[in-house]
């Protein structure tokens, strides 16, 4: 069955790096489209950077520049390098994957069927 581990979270300073990491099994990860989600407490889940299977990636604005989201599709590992992060990126991470190769929302929650448990990311 498909599940996603995420790792990588923690507390950093503003203006810090953290690479988290998502290990996927039950699919191979360049077959569905995959991104990264967050949330912080009182809001709404927020989609953060995506992949489609044909490795074309999108960002919601308020990341660009800063953070990467890469794939290697032979460990079935997901990452998001987040560089230069700020306190508004403290939330709960997560991975997710759409049961499709790519979708037309990739940035809409909805849109995905499987979803990790989450890794916490600080900022302060």
């Amino acid at each position: 069955h498909v599940q996603l581990v995420e790792s990588g979270g923690g507390s950093v300073r503003t203006g810090g790096s953290l690479r988290l990491s998502c290990a996927a099994s039950g699919f191979r990860t360049d077959t569905y489209c995959m991104g990264w989600f967050r949330q912080s407490p009182g809001k709404s889940r927020e989609g953060v950077a995506a992949v489609d299977s044909t490795g074309y990636t999108q960002y919601v604005d308020s990341v660009k520049d800063r953070f990467t989201i890469s794939r290697d599709n032979a460990k079935k590992t997901l990452y998001l390098k987040m560089n230069d992060l700020k306190p508004e990126g403290t939330a709960m991470y997560y991975c997710a994957a759409a049961n499709h190769p790519y979708i037309l929302t990739p940035m809409d929650p909805t849109a995905y069927y499987y979803w990790g448990q989450g890794t916490q990311v600080t900022v302060s």
